[in-house]
């Protein structure tokens, strides 16, 4: 713009705008806050062992600033690039030490052709990605859609299970290669239709809140079934020791129907009522091939140690009301073999007429001995 020239001397050009002659009126500043409570939720899913990663076409700076109010980097005196730049620590020095980095969407590019040609199982071939999200705190700026398939493809490398959100034509391919595709309520068909949820409000609080109630529903079913496998061993042992001592049946066929459709069923359901734990939110995630809903673990939980506890239980008690009956434990065992061990229907039992013997008295030819 030239400052000799004023406006009247362009007035007559078909298009122009005045560019002279102006008077500053005032100046206008856009803000797009972040959503209330998202630094809360940062934190949370720190808490929970997730790793938040901002991935923004926004200028680092910009992006340094948002990363900053939502607390995906809390130590800003410990970036990569203050470090370099406002410290004057060399770049090898500065990546070491560093607990947060921002990455430019050029860098990453440049990084990724020097490494085009090499092989894909060449150990070396992105081992930069690699180092950079291994990071505490991790912002990528000026991104493109190409450049957050790479940054999703690392992560899932890594072995993390990844979860994408995005709300544009350009989140769409990094939101269908993700474990987790999340996709806004607000955003576009393409996007939506890459996801596998939707988030009706465009909250990442909710995406917070989804993990809660799901870990609380994996700790429910896993209550639940490990009720459910307790009673297998206290409803066996009567048979084994049935079918081994010979003893009389503890537990009939009937009474194992009643337990199971009578008393198990509404406890089993009512896990799925429980509140969660105060620690579910500070657990580090579970290992998706390796922690699965029924376990190691939890057989051994409910069969060696819970349902042996009720066996024996269940089996102290049996010889306990027997004994109450005057049948003694000792007397139990070879009893099923007897026939007719019990006294007949035209049994009569006169209480009236028993006696209470000495020592040395003889009844029948048997002298009693000591009771």
């Amino acid at each position: 713009m030239n400052p000799k020239q004023s406006a009247s001397d362009y007035a007559s050009t078909e298009g122009s705008f005045p560019m002279h002659d102006l008077c500053l009126v005032g100046i206008v500043s856009l803000n797009d806050p972040p959503r209330p409570k998202v630094d809360l939720s940062v934190n949370k899913c720190r808490s929970a062992g997730i790793k938040v990663i901002m991935v923004t076409g926004d200028q680092p700076p910009t992006a340094s600033a948002i990363a900053q109010k939502v607390n995906i980097i809390k130590h800003p005196k410990k970036e990569f690039n203050y470090m370099v730049n406002d410290l004057g620590m060399a770049e090898d020095v500065a990546l070491k030490e560093c607990t947060a980095i921002v990455i430019h969407g050029d860098l990453l590019a440049k990084k990724h052709l020097e490494q085009e040609n090499m092989d894909e199982n060449d150990p070396q071939k992105g081992a930069y990605l690699q180092e950079w999200i291994s990071k505490h705190e991790v912002v990528f700026a000026r991104t493109t859609p190409s450049q957050k398939l790479l940054i999703v493809d690392a992560c899932q490398k890594a072995g993390h299970v990844v979860a994408v959100t995005g709300d544009g034509v350009n989140d769409s391919p990094a939101i269908k290669k993700a474990d987790i595709g999340i996709a806004m309520g607000s955003g576009s068909d393409v996007a939506k239709n890459a996801a596998d949820m939707l988030l009706l409000d465009d909250n990442f609080s909710s995406i917070v809140n989804g993990v809660e109630e799901g870990r609380l529903i994996f700790d429910n079913l896993k209550k639940s079934i490990a009720y459910t496998l307790s009673s297998n061993i206290p409803e066996i042992l009567p048979f084994i020791f049935f079918i081994v001592f010979q003893v009389p049946l503890p537990l009939s066929t009937v009474l194992i129907l009643c337990i199971d459709l009578g008393t198990d069923m509404i406890p089993a359901i009512s896990f799925a009522y429980e509140n969660p734990e105060l620690d579910i939110m500070d657990r580090v995630p579970r290992n998706s091939k390796r922690d699965h809903l029924v376990n190691t673990k939890l057989i051994c939980f409910a069969y060696l140690q819970i349902g042996v506890i009720q066996a024996s239980a269940g089996i102290y008690t049996y010889f306990i009301i027997l004994n109450d009956y005057g049948i003694r434990p000792n007397t139990l065992f070879n009893l099923a073999l007897e026939v007719n061990p019990l006294p007949n229907d035209s049994d009569i039992y006169e209480a009236t007429a028993t006696k209470l013997l000495s020592p040395g008295t003889t009844v029948d030819g048997v002298e009693c001995g000591l009771p």
